[in-house]
């Protein structure tokens, strides 16, 4: 229960909820705590904030304080490699612990949403975050809440969380096998193995082996071996994957042994991207827009591989939302909604 008192008259009473005061470009943040005793010298700052009265609570059986609810929440929901904040003005951050890929059950979040006086929010599910930054955050709207609106959220991260957890990227061996008779022949000049590896290298990967070979099945098939032997735990492809006949990549992925998990996907660019397994080596066949464009699919689902986070042609469709590049003049990927899915 709220009881409302005159700043005057509110002498050695404690506040009910913190007191956010703004200076602007100056300060902005809690000025006085709850539970702070009201003292003398208090009255005209809070005067001067707009207060003329404060609140004093008294929890009747069965609420939750938003404090004491943000802090039950947040220990419900969150998984690996996440700190938690102090409650601050009711909130709870969650905090990156690691260089990684947060991983957000979106079905599990729309249902903490919808239990009511309690919000949950988050970064884009997959996004590349880093130790230290914040990732989410959690508050009921009201000062308090029933007690069964807390324990419904906890159900819901108990029963289908973690609902937050960010997986870390682990640095692997790569292999950049770039495929085009022209490039063998020495009629064009290859770009696209140095800007794979590029991506590579920035999420703290090493690129041990790379090699040109022609189009033909055969020859791919057998450089895909001579990689996984090497030690090559993740093998990128690049060109080869139209639908031109003379276009072989795919088959040569295939006469590797490989399995094709899926060819195709609703991102552009890179429609033609493919994903297969040889073993327990990562197979990832770029088209050719990865020399030109800056973001394709290989920017969706490399670190995804790194980060050891299953992929599974069930895992396509919903890229379709959120799956066109715009091409921004500035691009600011991966600050970006682009291949994160609905």
């Amino acid at each position: 229960m709220l009881k409302k008192i005159k700043v005057e008259d509110a002498l050695g009473q404690k506040l009910a909820h913190d007191h956010t005061q703004i200076l602007p470009g100056k300060f902005k943040g809690p000025r006085f705590r709850r539970g702070h005793s009201i003292r003398k010298s208090d009255i005209p700052i809070l005067t001067d904030m707009g207060k003329k009265e404060v609140y004093v609570l008294t929890l009747a059986p069965g609420e939750v304080h938003e404090d004491e609810a943000a802090k039950r929440i947040a220990r419900a929901v969150a998984g690996r490699n996440l700190k938690r904040g102090a409650p601050r003005e009711g909130k709870v951050d969650f905090i990156a612990k690691t260089f990684g890929l947060l991983k957000i059950n979106v079905g599990a979040l729309e249902k903490v949403n919808r239990v009511g006086a309690i919000i949950l929010s988050t970064r884009h599910n997959r996004s590349i975050v880093h130790a230290g930054d914040i990732v989410a955050g959690t508050r009921i709207i009201p000062l308090f809440t029933r007690e069964s609106n807390v324990m419904r959220a906890e159900e819901i991260g108990h029963r289908r969380g973690p609902i937050i957890e960010v997986l870390s990227i682990h640095p692997k061996r790569i292999g950049i096998l770039v495929t085009g008779s022209e490039i063998v022949e020495g009629r064009i000049q290859d770009r696209s193995a140095g800007i794979v590896a590029g991506k590579a290298e920035a999420l703290g990967s090493q690129v041990i082996r790379t090699t040109v070979v022609t189009d033909d099945p055969s020859l791919i098939a057998a450089e895909i071996g001579r990689m996984k032997k090497a030690g090559c735990q993740v093998i990128v492809t690049t060109g080869g994957l139209s639908v031109d006949p003379d276009d072989v990549t795919l088959a040569g992925i295939r006469r590797s042994g490989a399995e094709v998990v899926f060819y195709g996907t609703p991102v552009l660019p890179g429609a033609m991207f493919a994903y297969a397994r040889l073993g327990k080596t990562a197979i990832l066949g770029t088209p050719a827009c990865v020399v030109h464009d800056p973001v394709t699919a290989l920017d969706v689902f490399l670190p995804r591989v790194l980060a050891d986070d299953p992929v599974s042609a069930a895992d396509v469709a919903p890229l379709g939302h959120g799956g066109l590049c715009l091409r921004c003049p500035i691009c600011r990927y991966p600050v970006c909604p682009f291949g994160k899915g609905g």
